[in-house]
């Protein structure tokens, strides 16, 4: 009974209830089987996992994403016609644009080194404020540094109205409330700002460096030697520059994992990298950041014997992957070791999705999101701060999650450089709620 309402009856409903937790659940209620079906909006809908689906997913002779974006996602996150809805030679000559800029270590160095730089400015001066935010201030910090590795002008005053429409786009793709709408307004805003900029650039009234992202942008060709309108032109713009600043996500996912198990705090603040880019990697395995990616199958297909008609919904199911016992012993245990001393399988670590970001759609700027992620987590460990009382469950429910307080810290000050704050100093300083699960909901 169960796998026949499973198959036949809507659940949009159980996915806004559920948010993460909801593809995992439908697999638990169908036991042993390799995928789920069901149905959202009415439409066909199958549910795989693992390092096989992600593979199967990714083969645009199975699935393809040119039509699987909802209008709300496109409208908010994405931007129409952005690189997400396109397939085959368009999207690969697209993707060599990207891959340009967000793979070559030189520049992935050069970013992070400016990001670095803008947190260490910020820093000195939250010790004079009577708390922090640490996800409005991580997204001002990234806000500033992006922009100016990118080339885009944009001043001091500027920065937190920039940066607080950047994280709407993020915030509002999942929701049609008021953070949806919120959304679109910031989209309209930041694509105009940065069709103008693309104009100038082209008119010649702005010159940007030499292989810097708007320059890149602005001279962008498709294979037909056509270049992008302006308005298409900033909505790539913005596909470099928002993705960058959701890395705030995982920043306030950064506080919180050292608030929780301390004992992380002296190993990073000593600078061992290796470390830092394990406890990065950890923190984009455990905590929730994307719940699946779509797409449709272009024919009748077949999965591990499982039927997938053609034209049904294909979801590559990433929460649950990342929390999938078979691959992740102690799923819910927060354990960076398990990445020391050796790279993830791309097919089995999938928080940004899966496939080859040279050939598919993974997205090219995860080696950025590491990097970050490391160089700030040694920077944040060194910090001195309290915790004060405030709730820091994370809802699984909520698409996408973030601990309800975004992380506050209070009396913060920077450590010299040989100061190594004890883990039990934060264990019998910091306030907050009490922890739920690992997290508010598990897989329920």
């Amino acid at each position: 009974m169960d796998d026949q309402r499973s198959t036949h009856l809507d659940d949009t409903l159980g996915l806004g209830l559920g948010g993460y937790a909801w593809l995992p659940a439908l697999r638990r209620r169908r036991g042993p089987a390799t995928a789920v079906h069901t149905r959202l909006l009415g439409r066909r809908t199958v549910g795989l996992r693992g390092p096989d689906a992600v593979s199967f997913f990714y083969d645009e002779s199975h699935v393809r994403r040119r039509t699987a974006i909802p209008e709300p996602v496109q409208g908010t996150l994405f931007g129409h016609g952005a690189i997400h809805t396109l397939d085959g030679d368009r999207h690969r000559h697209r993707k060599a644009m990207f891959l340009s800029l967000l793979k070559d270590p030189r520049r992935v160095r050069d970013l992070v080194e400016r990001v670095g730089q803008a947190w260490d400015e910020a820093v000195p001066s939250w010790a004079a404020r009577e708390q922090v935010v640490l996800f409005d201030e991580a997204a001002r910090i990234i806000t500033r540094g992006v922009c100016d590795w990118a080339a885009v002008p944009l001043d001091d005053a500027h920065v937190p109205e920039v940066a607080a429409d950047l994280t709407s786009m993020v915030d509002g793709f999942a929701t049609l409330g008021p953070r949806h709408w919120r959304a679109r307004r910031a989209r309209g805003r930041r694509e105009r700002w940065l069709s103008a900029l693309i104009g100038k650039v082209r008119a010649g009234t702005v010159t940007p460096p030499a292989g810097s992202a708007l320059g890149v942008v602005a001279r962008y060709t498709e294979a037909d030697g056509e270049p992008l309108d302006p308005k298409h032109a900033a909505v790539e713009m913005l596909n470099i520059i928002r993705p960058t600043v959701a890395v705030s996500w995982f920043v306030a996912y950064l506080g919180h994992a050292l608030h929780r198990w301390p004992r992380h705090r002296s190993r990073l603040a000593s600078g061992d990298m290796a470390y830092a880019v394990a406890f990065a990697h950890e923190l984009r395995r455990f905590y929730p950041f994307a719940p699946f990616v779509g797409g449709v199958a272009v024919k009748d297909l077949t999965w591990r014997g499982e039927h997938i008609p053609a034209g049904s919904m294909v979801l590559l199911d990433l929460y649950g992957q990342d929390h999938d016992a078979d691959l992740w012993p102690r799923p819910y245990d927060f354990e960076p070791e398990r990445f020391l001393g050796r790279e993830p399988d791309p097919d089995e670590l999938v928080p940004q999705g899966g496939g080859d970001p040279r050939t598919g759609h993974r997205c090219p700027g995860e080696d950025v999101t590491v990097a970050l992620l490391a160089t700030l987590a040694i920077r944040m460990a060194r910090l001195d701060y309290d915790v004060p009382e405030q709730d820091l469950t994370i809802s699984l429910r909520r698409i996408p999650a973030l601990s309800r307080s975004r992380f506050v810290l209070r009396l913060v000050s920077p450590a010299d450089d040989d100061d190594v704050i004890p883990p039990d100093r934060f264990a019998a300083r910091s306030g907050g709620k009490s922890w739920l699960s690992p997290l508010e909901v598990k897989e329920s």
